[in-house]
């Protein structure tokens, strides 16, 4: 984040750092918390970190990490199913759900201690175990009832999972996919409702560990994919390893110990299972640190009315940064908007504008999820905006083939006349790291011309990509179409 603009600010300027306890508080130890702590420590020795919860990150206690710990035993767990083709065989796999659970929480233990040593490590400032609510624009009443004022405030308060009420009749069959993480043993059957990026990626997951799964989803969501053409490549995929129902309109009930689900038009279709499993989104945790004493400017979601490139909540001395806002819920963001939080909090009334990353999104499912830059939501929503799409299929891409990964498509998008790289969408094979690739590309405001003046390796899967960028500088109008199999491109690239 470099460019720099001043924000015009009409808010009436603090001064006197005697009239404060603090010139900074931020509310939260998250990532988002730590960022913007680290940040206004630079500036100032008065910063208050409050958090009266548990110290860890969202990521490291329940998103991210622990996700990816199940999601690697899952892939150990299904790697032999692939040998065939190649005529190597396995035997079946023999899961213990115990030791994988284990690991899971070991490591994720592990993780979370290195964020709360990070958090104890902290040198300047204060750091204060307790929870923080509004009780004006400069004032927090902890929940020891001690008052402490500050000159500029951080919001970086998370957020926790979302649950329809609906869902609630599942009773203590009900958990969130935080809580997965805390099992001792893995269970015999599941429910996952929720067909978003969590609710893919535990619904693979536990399948391929040996629990029998249903994923129920809204609106033919699949992951975070707006492109119709991707999105029903990867309903395809996963509803053809493990049952998918795309777009549910359910009845749940209680039946002994577990949870009955019926579905269909008629709900005429019924299965049990031990857990229903809500992966249904996060909603910010706004709603108990008091906003109602603030003259903060609110959403129609109670959510503070903020500028993503500042962070500032209208024009007041007031900030947001993380999940807390309704922003991209990852930690790189989250980090990215700590920062920036922090630094304009500490210099107060100097506060900046930044730039902002490209956008990167990645469903760690198999295959992998990307989305990278504009969506393709997005850009039909502007209306200004005439873009062209190229693609390319993995189904037949050479080094995918001999790999036998060879699932996938990617979509790109690039601007008319101009011919700059704008997004893309994708299920295939290494797509975290293709994705990266893209967004790089994205941030250094390339042309499609450029892109395809870059080197390419042969034999792997980035030609595949190359191939996607010849069909869109064709659409274009730069370029020939590429010939099916062409020879500079390699045997079936």
């Amino acid at each position: 984040m470099t460019n720099q603009t001043v924000i015009t600010n009409s808010y009436r300027p603090i001064s006197g750092a005697g009239e404060f306890d603090f010139d900074v508080a931020i509310i939260g130890a998250g990532t988002a918390g730590m960022a913007a702590y680290r940040e206004a420590s630079q500036y100032s020795d008065r910063v208050a970190l409050i958090d009266g919860g548990p110290l860890g990150t969202t990521c490291a206690r329940v998103g991210c990490m622990p996700s990816k710990l199940l999601i690697a035993a899952a892939e150990a767990a299904h790697a032999g199913s692939r040998t065939p083709m190649f005529g190597v065989r396995y035997d079946d796999p023999a899961i213990d759900g115990i030791a994988v659970m284990k690991r899971v929480r070991s490591e994720r233990d592990r993780f979370v201690g290195f964020v709360t040593e990070a958090v104890h490590g902290f040198d300047k400032g204060e750091i204060i175990r307790e929870y923080a609510r509004f009780e004006d624009d400069h004032t927090l009443r902890l929940s020891s009832g001690r008052k402490i004022s500050a000159r500029t405030i951080v919001i970086a308060t998370g957020s926790r999972p979302a649950i329809p009420q609906a869902l609630f009749a599942a009773g203590e069959r009900l958990i969130v996919n935080d809580d997965i993480f805390d099992w001792t043993d893995l269970p015999g059957s599941a429910a996952v409702f929720g067909a978003g990026v969590i609710g893919l990626e535990l619904s693979q997951a536990l399948h391929r560990l040996g629990v029998r799964v249903r994923l129920f989803g809204r609106g033919g969501q699949a992951g975070p994919l707006t492109d119709p053409v991707v999105r029903q490549y990867a309903t395809d995929i996963f509803s053809g390893e493990f049952p998918a129902i795309w777009n549910a309109d359910t009845r749940i009930s209680r039946k002994g110990e577990t949870v009955a689900v019926r579905w269909g038009e008629t709900a005429d279709q019924e299965a049990s299972f031990d857990y229903l499993v809500a992966a249904t989104g996060r909603r910010p945790n706004i709603d108990k640190i008091g906003l109602e004493n603030s003259g903060l400017p609110l959403g129609k979601t109670g959510v503070p009315q903020y500028d993503p490139l500042s962070g500032r909540v209208g024009d007041t001395h007031i900030f947001i940064a993380g999940d807390a806002a309704p922003g991209l819920p990852l930690l790189h963001e989250a980090a990215d908007e700590g920062r920036l939080a922090g630094e304009n909090a500490a210099r107060f009334p100097h506060s900046y504008k930044r730039s902002r990353r490209t956008p990167i999104g990645i469903v760690f499912s198999d295959p992998q999820i990307a989305m990278v830059g504009a969506s393709h939501a997005s850009l039909l929503a502007r209306q200004e905006c005439h873009f062209a799409t190229g693609e390319v299929s993995f189904e037949d891409q050479g080094r995918a083939r001999v790999m036998g990964l060879n699932k996938g498509i990617l979509r790109l998008y690039a601007e008319h006349g101009s011919a700059r790289f704008l997004g893309a969408e994708m299920i295939g094979p290494s797509a975290e790291h293709i994705a990266h690739l893209l967004a790089w590309s994205i941030q250094a405001n390339m042309t499609v011309e450029q892109i395809l003046q870059m080197p390419f390796y042969h034999p792997v899967l980035e030609e595949g990509v190359r191939t996607a960028f010849r069909n869109l500088n064709h659409a274009l109008g730069f370029g020939p179409n590429p010939p099916l199999r062409c020879v500079d491109c390699g045997p079936g690239a």
